[in-house]
């Protein structure tokens, strides 16, 4: 069981933008060979997204900031989505308790993109270290990690998360 302390309040923290794919980290291959399981029954293997720009959202139904920023999440997906970028929002909840809460949260919030559940490899190597819910990570089409964001500010945070999207679109 995975298990997470999150910050309740709304909290940010940035980063700088890189300016080459060349010289940007690349997501460990446990983050995209991992098969986890998916709210809908299915798997999700992020893997399967290669190609296209990714953003993975790192969350719990519990988490306050994960509650104001999911409608942006929503936005975004829709906005983006024709673009070739994929949304993919993995609870870092153990899937056995969660489900139900997992299923009300996608309902509740009108989710379009795919949920599931992080497994704790797949998680830790995300967060390096970090222990805070809510985290955010921009992956290029050829599997760099381009931008990471820590937390939601409700002023600041969509704009932040649009700039990074365009800016990964363009890195080709």
């Amino acid at each position: 069981v995975l298990v997470l302390l999150g910050a309740f309040g709304v909290s940010r923290c940035t980063s700088d933008t890189p300016n080459r794919t060349a010289s940007l980290p690349a997501v460990p291959a446990v983050v995209f060979d991992t098969e986890m399981k998916a709210a809908n029954g299915n798997a999700i293997k992020l893997s399967n997204y290669s190609g296209k720009v990714l953003f993975v959202n790192l969350w719990a139904p519990w988490c306050g900031p994960c509650r104001m920023e999911t409608p942006e999440l929503v936005k975004l997906h829709k906005q983006y989505q024709a673009r070739g970028v994929e949304f993919v929002g993995l609870s870092t909840e153990d899937p056995n308790t969660s489900a139900q809460k997992v299923r009300d949260f996608v309902t509740q919030y009108g989710v379009d993109y795919q949920i599931g559940w992080a497994t704790r490899e797949v998680a830790l190597s995300l967060m390096q270290g970090k222990s805070t819910i809510l985290q955010s990570f921009i992956i290029t089409r050829h599997g760099k990690l381009w931008k990471r964001i820590d937390g939601f500010h409700p002023v600041s945070t969509p704009p932040e998360l649009k700039k990074a999207l365009e800016e990964a679109l363009a890195e080709g």
